[in-house]
């Protein structure tokens, strides 16, 4: 449930970007601010949740998360009221923070709640659970948050000479009061049920008992590890970028209504979900990193495709790299912390932080796309993404003959818990 929950804010961004570009008359590079906002809550609290969860426990930082990502959707409603777009961001940047609890503890916990043998399947399994997440999020969005009303210029001018423009542009930003105040709702009962939720310890919380405390700088020895982690940065930065502009180039190309591009966005998350279960069985028959290399190989394909052919062709292109890109996430996030021992819950962390690629991103691509005055163009982003996410999965992510026994005691340490 954690895992869908988490989903559920993540790509309603997707759709607060369209409708901030309306209700407050945004450029696209100023529209990127949103997932910019959102993923430096991410990057400035990982380390500190992950430290909170060391001190505690898995339980305490999940359910302080539940309870930061309440607050920070109920901060929408003093948002919407004053009007400014700056309070719609520093309410993203705290509900970003709660979520940044709910990451590193549930995707660590998984991880180490079992044999480190089926961790990457484990995790995709319940990875599979955020693009349910990730549906209903565009769903609300697309239902509920945009209205279908877009004027043009000469309507808008008509509006503005009559007094009527502003009354319509409060209208559309108190749309979004609601769906945020029902989530909150939601993460507190949630939080509640935690609360009364006997939790079985990890693996790493068990071994903390007997091993000497961890040492952050001792993840400097693991290339694998911080190979890993630039390539998650390049992985959320390529399917922030995505999912933040696909609206605007189902518009751009095909002419679409907003509402439309908002369902066609909704089917490429169904695909990311559907993508995500079927990894979870392949991975039986193929290793992880093979089959995250040659889903690479596929999404850098189908990247130069919507670059070349803009129209039909390239959305249906975009579309189905969110099939390729599903297993990127927790098979990088598992091959990365594999063999750290005691310092998985600051390796997590640090592998948390690099959501911060989400951040960093998006502004690019929206100033590529206002420069060239071209969409297709600013794809360009996600292409660089998935070349090094794919020299990972082949050869970055391999591990150090010196670290093969670790893994190896690892692996009887697991079993015998």
């Amino acid at each position: 449930m954690l895992f869908l929950i988490w989903g559920i804010p993540n790509n309603m961004n997707d759709i607060l970007i369209k409708q901030f570009m309306k209700s407050f008359e945004l450029s696209r590079t100023q529209a990127g601010l949103i997932q910019s906002a959102f993923y430096m809550g991410y990057f400035f609290l990982a380390v500190p949740s992950g430290l909170i969860m060391k001190k505690y426990s898995y339980k305490t930082g999940l359910i302080a998360g539940l309870l930061l990502f309440a607050l920070g959707c109920c901060l929408f409603w003093p948002a919407a009221i004053a009007g400014k777009y700056g309070l719609f961001l520093f309410a993203l940047f705290v509900i970003a923070s709660g979520l940044t609890f709910l990451e590193t503890g549930a995707n660590i916990f998984i991880v180490k709640l079992g044999s480190s043998q089926s961790a990457e399947r484990r995790l995709n399994f319940s990875q599979a659970f955020n693009p349910i997440g990730a549906v209903l999020g565009v769903l609300i969005g697309t239902i509920f948050i945009l209205s279908g009303i877009e004027h043009n210029p000469v309507k808008i001018a008509v509006m503005k000479l009559s007094g009527e423009y502003q009354h319509y542009l409060k209208q559309e930003t108190m749309r979004v009061v609601t769906p945020y105040l029902v989530l909150a709702a939601f993460a507190v009962l949630w939080s509640i049920l935690l609360m009364f939720t006997k939790f079985p310890k990890g693996t790493d919380e068990l071994k903390e008992e007997t091993q000497a405390p961890a040492n952050a700088k001792e993840l400097l020895k693991y290339p694998h590890f911080y190979k890993g982690v630039l390539s998650q940065f390049f992985y959320c930065g390529a399917q922030t970028c995505t999912w933040s502009f696909f609206i605007q180039y189902v518009q751009d190309y095909t002419g679409e209504p907003e509402k439309i591009a908002g369902y066609f966005l909704t089917g490429t998350l169904v695909a990311f979900g559907l993508g995500r279960f079927s990894a979870t069985y392949i991975m039986r028959y193929v290793s992880p990193g093979k089959l995250m290399g040659i889903y690479g190989v596929i999404n850098i394909a189908l990247v130069v495709i919507a670059i070349l052919f803009p129209g039909v062709v390239g959305v249906w292109a975009i579309f189905f790299t969110s099939f390729f890109m599903s297993l990127m996430y927790p098979t990088n996030f598992a091959l990365s912390i594999r063999s750290l021992g005691n310092n998985a819950k600051i390796g997590g962390s640090i592998m948390v932080m690099a959501i911060v690629g989400g951040a960093f991103f998006p502004p690019i691509m929206g100033l590529i796309a206002e420069s060239a005055k071209s969409m297709a163009v600013a794809m360009v982003i996600p292409l660089i993404c998935y070349l090094y996410i794919a020299y990972y999965a082949f050869r970055g992510s391999k591990i150090p003959n010196e670290h093969a026994e670790e893994i190896s005691a690892e692996t009887k340490v697991l079993s015998i818990h």
